[in-house]
């Protein structure tokens, strides 16, 4: 079984190890193929992974989207080198081909008459307006194909389903035990804020602010600050934070946590939601997916202005773990097909 897993952020390769863990195969009979922190991420965990792709990055000021259309067209390049490495891949190896948001591995297996199953949270883009929005349209409609014709398309999220789309419901990793063990692990003895921006260098502005805030209402938060910059950033050290720099169980983190405090990943926010911790989710300005993502939160951009009063107003306000089933259901799905 082959699993392609997006390099952009590391969302995509921890909701696909959450799905491989269900899986009755062994770990030596998957195949993972990724890039960068992605790549290191999945290696942490004992599969076998091929660091293959370098994503066009992002360009982003103050936590602003810069240049959308310019971006887009810098990912279609990409998207067609990818589709050069998946080919290469694929004509090597055999078995079921299982891609999360990689749309370069779908469009050879389809080629190759392979099976596949594609896993999304995305039906369509919106990066661009005016004109240019035009080119991002026919790239929607080519995507949309690509999807009614794979075996099977699951989307993490609540829903009915339909022809091919299954909807499995918010697909987040397993904790290795439960949270007093977890923050006894972490030795979290006070209230503790977790800052975490995925796999994106882009998150170092949300860094910035929150560490800016966390200063001005340490005395009364009474908490500690925990920061993850994750594999692209370098941080400096502070005696008034603690740096964990790149971690394999953020998950675990986020559960231990009284309140964490991120970009608008849909993972992190998915796992904020499953473990009962609450979260402050501030989207990349432009970045419609982590706009709507943040949106269904209540949050925004320009929240990032107002992180004082969001995190005397959030720290501590738990609430129940939900049962996420995602992971077991997308599993079953898979093994269903690859039978």
């Amino acid at each position: 079984m082959l699993f392609f897993a997006s390099p952009i952020g590391l969302g995509h390769a921890t909701r696909d190890i959450a799905i491989a863990e269900k899986l009755a195969a062994p770990k030596s009979e998957m195949l993972f193929v990724s890039g960068e922190g992605a790549a290191r991420l999945i290696e942490k965990k004992g599969y076998p992974v091929m660091d293959a792709y370098r994503p066009e990055k992002f360009s982003v000021e103050n936590g602003q989207l810069q240049q959308s259309f310019k971006w887009l067209m810098a990912y279609y390049s990409y998207y067609k080198k990818c589709k050069e490495i998946a080919a290469g891949i694929l004509q090597k190896h055999g078995g079921l081909v299982v891609s999360d948001e990689d749309f370069a591995s779908i469009a050879v297996a389809e080629e190759m008459k392979r099976k596949r199953v594609l896993v999304t949270d995305i039906l369509e883009t919106h990066f661009t307006k005016g004109a240019a929005s035009l080119i991002e349209k026919k790239m929607n409609g080519s995507m949309r194909d690509m999807m009614k014709k794979c075996d099977r398309v699951i989307i993490p999220d609540e829903g009915d389903d339909r022809d091919n789309f299954c909807y499995v419901g918010p697909i987040v990793r397993d904790l290795s035990a439960g949270r007093d063990e977890l923050r006894a692990h972490f030795n979290f003895t006070r209230k503790t804020i977790v800052v975490s921006v995925g796999g994106m260098d882009t998150g170092r502005y949300l860094i910035e602010k929150s560490i800016e805030a966390y200063r001005k209402v340490a005395s009364r938060l009474d908490a500690d600050l925990v920061i993850v910059p994750g594999p692209s950033l370098q941080l400096a050290e502070s005696g008034d934070y603690r740096n964990l720099g790149f971690v394999d169980n953020l998950h675990e983190l986020i559960c231990a946590a009284d309140l964490v405090v991120s970009l608008a990943g849909r993972s992190t926010m998915d796992e904020s939601i499953a473990y009962g911790t609450p979260g402050i989710f501030i989207p990349i300005k432009g970045h419609f997916e982590q706009e709507q993502g943040a949106a269904r939160l209540g949050y925004k951009y320009d929240d990032v202005f107002r992180l004082e009063s969001l995190m005397e107003e959030k720290i501590g306000k738990r609430n129940n773990m939900a049962a996420a089933l995602g992971a077991q259901r997308a599993a079953k799905i898979i093994s269903s097909i690859s039978s």
